[in-house]
């Protein structure tokens, strides 16, 4: 508990301070616990820490948490990994939000679930920047066309962008991704006001989301800051 509760209190220290530094208020940054390969028994000591988000990569290994841990109230779960459209209709009916939509196809299968199941849901469209083959998301050329597409469905609520830039050991050679991010919302947003709904710039995860909070991040993405290092991936 000690560990778990310690490591979520230093951190929030060091987003209040990053956010003093750089003019922002430390309540614009939402700090999302990736919880992915840990079990169900370690996000509740965190839930007993007082974090409320949590970030899983997989739907049915997070599927499981999601349904022993729906009791404790005030949860949000969002899902942070590429999702295959036949899971569209599991991850509509266990995530709170979805940051990794990248094809209108995608979206429109989301879209469906959600009507089915009679709910709306937050996205974010994932933006592919750093072009590795490893990686998910929309290319640059496509944002424009999939925002539109999903302003359009009935029951997607776009929310922001997200992305997950090439590791670097510096986080300095992270920021021109996050740069770009920032810049890609505010055109989109100068282009169409409100097509990004709140706006959000998912980006930063435990080795960078000091850069990535200068760059305008609102949700960063910490695993093994919180946790520790996982056994596997």
């Amino acid at each position: 508990m000690e560990d778990i509760a310690t490591n979520l209190q230093r951190l929030r220290d060091r987003i209040a301070d990053t956010c003093s530094r750089c003019g922002r208020s430390a309540g614009d940054v939402t700090l999302l616990a990736v919880s992915k390969t840990f079990p169900v028994e370690t996000v509740a000591r965190a839930v007993a820490a007082g974090q409320l988000d949590f970030g899983e990569n997989r739907v049915q290994e997070a599927e499981g948490k999601i349904l022993r841990l729906r009791p404790m109230p005030g949860l949000r779960w969002h899902l942070v990994g590429h999702l295959q459209s036949n899971k569209a209709r599991l991850a509509a009916e266990l995530f709170d939000c979805i940051h990794s939509v990248d094809s209108v196809r995608l979206a429109g299968r989301l879209d469906q679930a959600c009507e089915a199941l009679d709910k709306s849901i937050s996205v974010l469209l994932q933006v592919d920047l750093g072009e590795e083959e490893t990686k998910f998301g929309a290319a640059r050329g496509e944002v424009r066309d999939i925002v539109a597409a999903v302003s359009g469905m009935r029951r997607l609520k776009l929310d922001g962008l997200m992305t997950i830039p090439p590791f670097f050991e510096e986080p300095e050679k992270v920021r021109p991704f996050f740069s770009e991010l920032y810049r890609i919302r505010s055109t989109l947003e100068a282009e169409q006001p409100g097509c990004l709904g709140r706006g959000h710039l998912s980006m930063g995860m435990s080795q960078d989301f000091e850069v990535a909070i200068e760059e305008g991040a609102t949700i960063i993405r910490i695993g093994t800051a919180i946790f520790g290092e996982r056994s596997h991936a």
